[in-house]
């Protein structure tokens, strides 16, 4: 698996500071697991799942594609190691990681503060401590429905630069649910957005339900690194003064879709 560093973003500035959950324990420390048993749960899971993980170091601005291979005496975490032995020494020289992952669509952090070599199957991998605390974002008012990947809705809305000027944005969502919805965008576009920022005049084609305008309010942003090595934002948006008519129109096109969806893989469709 190949290290990448990362420093500047494609237009040459410095990249914004990463911002992660993990270290915002006024709005999510109730996602917080501090027990042992229940962070060895999570922590399999991620090797049940082969799930890829993206590390963070050197304040955020540089990373790389890791997986956990196996726990050791359940107070030993054994890593992937990279092929780039430049970012091998690298990592080895930091003093803290933030290791981020989605496990079945929840999101999971927990930080270290160093990493050793070892060898795992006669190779050479990393070595770390269990973490103290490990964050586990699940959220669940409402069933979310994650959209088609290969036509998958479309959000029309506009962003403001810094200097005031507009930005007509085509996002495409990554999931929608009674409560708001999930978007994919590049990390230029999402630098622009912050906790707390409103999207007004949003618009998304439901198929079959019509048009949905409302507003929308940024609640999280999640930076995502896919197994080819690109990265994406995910931003977590809820609605904002959505009538009970246009929810109803969100409720009847997930309700709809998901049984197609069931259908489909009963055979039935």
């Amino acid at each position: 698996m190949r290290l990448t560093l990362e420093t500047e973003n494609n237009l040459g500035q410095p990249e914004q500071p990463r911002r992660f959950e993990l270290e915002q324990t006024v709005d999510y420390s109730q996602y917080l697991l501090h027990s042992k048993p229940e962070i060895l749960a999570v922590l399999r899971s991620l090797i049940q799942k082969r799930s890829l993980i993206t590390v963070y170091f050197n304040h955020g601005q540089s990373f790389f594609l890791t997986s956990l291979i196996e726990i050791s005496n359940g107070k030993e975490l054994i890593f992937d190691i990279g092929n780039d032995e430049e970012m091998n020494r690298k990592a080895l020289q930091a003093d803290r990681f933030i290791f981020t992952t989605l496990v079945d669509k929840v999101k999971v952090q927990f930080s270290l503060n160093s990493l050793s070599l070892t060898q795992s199957g006669g190779r050479p991998a990393f070595q770390a401590s269990l973490p103290e605390s490990l964050l586990r974002l699940q959220r669940r008012e409402f069933f979310r429905l994650s959209t088609p990947v290969a036509n998958p809705l479309k959000l029309s809305a506009t962003a403001y630069r810094h200097d005031g000027s507009a930005l007509k944005l085509e996002l495409p969502l990554l999931d929608i649910s009674g409560g708001g919805i999930g978007l994919m965008m590049s990390p230029d576009e999402a630098v622009l957005l912050e906790r707390g920022t409103t999207l007004t005049d949003c618009r998304i084609s439901l198929p079959q339900e019509g048009l949905l305008t409302t507003s929308l309010c940024v609640r999280n942003l999640f930076d995502v690194t896919t197994r080819n090595g690109s990265q994406y934002v995910r931003v977590g948006c809820e609605y904002v003064g959505l009538s009970p008519a246009k929810l109803t129109m969100v409720q009847r096109y997930i309700t709809r879709t998901e049984r197609e969806r069931k259908a489909r893989l009963s055979g039935m469709a």
